[in-house]
């Protein structure tokens, strides 16, 4: 059994559509929380994933893991010292719906210490969450689902957002933390060619072409995007030129090629790419890993015996991308009014969802809602380095940045993705002043 006073942290990538019961199996719920339950309620809305896995979250600190969820060994894994579950919530058996999840205990006190609870997703289709393994880089990835409740469909996960609940008694003090969202597509789809031309990966030409030919207010994510004929030959180009040699996701990163790292993981040879410090090969890795019989098997997954291979990116589920079109400022908006801090970051070598167009928007954001700026735009540090840049509305709305991250901003920079999760989660502000001299 956990302890009342917990720490939760959700994330699930998107905000979606779905109504709110005002009760979790019949109980009465705590003010701080039906308040943001409230508020997305009148908006027909949600922050993407809350209700199944605040359904998860009720349900480790009340019941706690069964016994038979036990992980005793992960294959390829060192001694670990700490306990780790993993296996199914079921949330509709009828149906074949169930919510994956993988646990790891404090190596300390785990029944003091605060609980968090990590969703990670993104398009099309795939929820992921992200868990390192030390020596052996592998992540460990939920399989996709959908929530039905009453026969009706509830939500699907998207988008990419962060929610910490502090348990007193329930819960009593909410923040919110969301990384390189999607918040309004017509800005953030320009944002990435303007992204494209500005790191020199396109000519002043195609993108002189996209600026007069684009209207990206009616643009939509799939093909023929809702434009122009001239506008759509504009993006040909621009995609054209950046090729399919550069990681979209990263852009400085090199990138890798699967038929050589998927034969050298047949062969049980070494297959890491290291770019920058980081492993491109780490997807391949992760799905062969991953499909391994004895480690689904040791993670108690794939129950069910499913005849495919478990991939990041599914086409078994549908998407519906007309999701994608939702404009969430409205809900940021009233999260904010409700007192609720928020904060979002964007890692600054992400194309697909670039800075570019959330720090315009986070800007709008504070200037609907009045807020004046209480910490100037500027650096943040961290080990003696540029963390990235941050700037701060009304003591409640921030921006940052990661410097040299990708759109997964733990996946190029773990260590600045850790500390800014740290300050987040102890209320404390990005450090702007804590390093050495220049000179020294």
């Amino acid at each position: 059994m956990l302890s009342a006073e917990k720490r939760i942290l959700l994330s699930g990538r998107f905000f979606n559509q779905m109504r709110l019961s005002s009760n979790v199996g019949g109980s009465e719920q705590h003010p701080a929380l039906m308040r943001l339950f409230g508020l997305m309620d009148r908006g027909r809305t949600t922050l993407g994933a809350i209700w199944g896995w605040l359904f998860v979250a009720f349900w480790v600190a009340t019941d706690g893991f069964p016994a038979e969820d036990l992980v005793e060994r992960l294959p390829g894994q060192p001694t670990v010292g700490f306990r780790q579950f993993a296996g199914y919530v079921d949330v509709d058996v009828n149906a074949g719906r169930s919510l994956f999840y993988y646990f790891a205990e404090a190596q300390q006190d785990p029944h003091l210490l605060p609980l968090t609870l990590w969703l990670n997703g993104g398009l099309p289709l795939f929820l992921f969450f992200l868990f390192f393994f030390p020596s052996i880089h592998y992540f460990i990835d939920l399989w996709e689902f959908r929530i039905t409740f009453g026969g009706k469909k509830c939500f699907e996960v998207k988008e990419y957002t962060f929610f910490i609940f502090v348990f007193k008694c329930y819960f009593s003090s909410l923040l919110l933390q969301i990384g390189n969202p999607l918040l309004n597509l017509d800005r953030d789809a320009q944002a990435t060619y303007e992204f494209f031309w500005s790191h020199g990966m396109i000519s002043d030409e195609v993108w002189l072409a996209i600026t007069r030919d684009c209207d990206f207010d009616d643009y939509v994510l799939t093909n023929p995007h809702n434009v122009t004929k001239s506008c759509n030959e504009a993006i040909a180009d621009a995609n054209g030129i950046v090729g399919e040699y550069i990681n979209n996701y990263d852009v400085l990163l090199d990138v890798c090629y699967p038929s050589i790292v998927e034969q050298e993981l047949r062969l049980k040879k070494l297959a890491t790419k290291i770019s920058m410090g980081v492993d491109v090969c780490m997807t391949y890795e992760r799905r062969f890993y991953f499909n391994l019989p004895e480690v689904q098997k040791a993670l108690h997954a794939n129950r069910t015996n499913l005849p495919y291979e478990w991939s990041m990116c599914s086409d078994t589920l549908d998407y519906n991308y007309n999701d994608t079109n939702i404009n969430m400022l409205p809900l940021l908006q009233r999260i904010v009014q409700n007192h609720i801090p928020l904060w979002i970051f964007s890692g600054d070598e992400d194309s697909v969802v670039p800075l570019l167009g959330s720090r315009t928007l986070v800007r709008e954001l504070a200037l609907d809602l009045k807020l004046k700026v209480t910490v100037p735009y500027g650096a943040w540090f961290h080990k003696g380095q540029v963390g990235g840049w941050a700037i701060e509305y009304g003591n409640t709305l921030t921006f940052a940045t990661v410097r040299g991250a990708s759109h997964m901003v733990p996946f190029a920079q773990p260590s600045r993705a850790l500390h800014l999760f740290s300050s987040f989660v102890r209320g404390r502000r990005l450090p702007n002043s804590t390093r050495p001299s220049i000179d020294d």
